[in-house]
């Protein structure tokens, strides 16, 4: 006969693999309903939900870490009064090591308290200001690959007995899922900026003239525009106010970014309407400054207006706190620092207007301070005399503006372009064909 033995085991240890089988299938619960989105807010609410109902807690709460503020704040809190909610996070952050949640983050441990009124760490305020009363508290670290995620907090917990391993691995699961939901959030607000600086990129490109050179009679006007990034603050235009008059603007906005590229097209289409028959660049200038003294504070323009006549070759400029412009000529190269105004934008005022003739075969050369401000992968800056004894050396180049470009780019070449770069032409020729 075979023997057979019995094998008896008490209450206890079965009631404890009861547990752990209840355990492992809270887990799985959590682990499919953490994983079903992607949506930040729809996580958080569903792992506060489940964390509250887990522990049949009075209230639930995560503070996520704000590492630019160095603060934890309210994300989103579960309480009978929903105005709670509002209050805790519209009015209450912590810093690293403040409150039971900040001593939490700073040392990344769990901590439970029986009575928080008695430790000293617990942070009034949040209570004051909700009318609410913890009485227990227990406060978990949420922590990814990046680092600290923030803080869950589950308040006056009903459920007595808990495994501190399962609300270990629980605040991991958390920690993953709302991370993954972070990344995704940053990811959809990257492709939104992408796609709002395209659009920008498109908006400003229309807004410059449809060809980089233009010829009226004896004038011939050219351009190079190359923005730093997708989207840039120089701008210039050419215009015809009047009859036998040929304009070229040219400015540089302070700032970059679709802001700048806003504010440029709405500059551009000022400049033309109030260009619009007038003989001279004063009263534009006059003009244009009343209109963008009004505009948000901080967002002003250097800028330069040129009215050439061209046929006699007679040339008007007025001036806004814009770098010099450039006399070419076959033997020389003049450095032209005419009477100025203040930039655009900053104080009322008027601009004085400085007028010369220019010379069979004289060219004009407008620039923004991007293309003399240019820094080598060393950080050297290429400066402004270093330019004009270039343009020296090349002043009688038919494609001049292109080879400063060249030379630019050469100089800066494995350096992150830090501005943008804008070159103007204007040249006079008698009896052009």
């Amino acid at each position: 006969m075979r023997n057979t033995r019995k094998t008896t085991v008490s209450g206890e240890y079965l009631q404890h693999l009861e547990q752990k089988v209840e355990d492992l299938k809270i887990l799985t619960e959590i682990s499919v309903l953490i994983s079903s989105t992607l949506d930040l807010s729809e996580l958080m609410t569903l792992v506060i939900e489940k964390a509250k109902s887990l522990m049949d807690a009075e209230a639930c709460s995560i503070l996520l870490y704000n590492k630019s503020t160095n603060k934890l704040e309210f994300e989103v809190a579960f309480c009978r009064e929903t105005s709670a909610t509002d209050i805790l996070k519209n009015k209450i952050t912590l810093d690293i090591g403040q409150g039971i949640a900040g001593w939490v983050a700073k040392h990344q441990k769990v901590l439970i308290i029986n009575d928080v009124q008695k430790d000293t760490r617990f942070y009034q305020e949040a209570d004051k200001a909700t009318g609410f009363l913890t009485k227990r508290l227990i406060a978990v670290p949420l922590v990814g690959r990046r680092g600290l995620i923030g803080v869950a907090e589950i308040l006056n917990p009903r459920k007595e007995e808990y495994d501190n391993e399962i609300l270990d691995i629980l605040s991991r699961h958390f920690a993953i899922a709302i991370e993954n939901a972070l990344y995704y959030k940053e990811s959809l607000e990257e492709e939104r900026l992408k796609q709002e600086i395209e659009i920008a990129s498109v908006l400003q490109k229309s807004f410059l003239p449809e060809t980089p050179v233009l010829r009226k009679g004896n004038v011939t006007v050219s351009a190079i525009n190359m923005p730093a990034k997708q989207v840039g603050g120089d701008l210039y235009d050419f215009v015809e106010p009047v009859e036998g008059k040929l304009g070229v603007f040219i400015g540089d906005i302070s700032g970059k970014g679709v802001s700048a590229a806003l504010y440029m097209a709405k500059i551009i289409s000022d400049f033309r309407y109030l260009s619009h028959m007038k003989e001279s660049p004063a009263p534009v200038m006059n003009s244009l400054n009343d209109i963008l003294s009004k505009a948000p504070r901080g967002m002003f323009l250097t800028a330069q207006y040129a009215l050439a006549d061209v046929v006699t070759g007679e040339i008007q400029i007025a001036d806004a706190g814009h770098p010099p412009f450039l006399l070419v000529r076959t033997k020389e190269v003049k450095v032209m620092s005419g009477l100025s105004g203040p930039p655009l934008g900053i104080v009322p005022g008027t601009y004085p207007v400085s007028t010369y003739t220019m010379k069979s075969g004289d060219r004009l050369l407008f620039l923004t301070d991007g293309v003399f401000e240019a820094k080598s992968r060393e950080g050297k800056r290429l400066g402004f005399d270093a330019l004009v004894a270039f343009v020296k050396k090349k002043r009688n180049d038919e494609r001049l503006i292109e080879k400063i470009a060249d030379y630019v780019h050469k100089f800066s070449k494995g350096a992150e372009m830090a501005d943008d770069l804008t070159l103007m032409e204007l040249r006079f020729m008698k009896d052009q064909e």
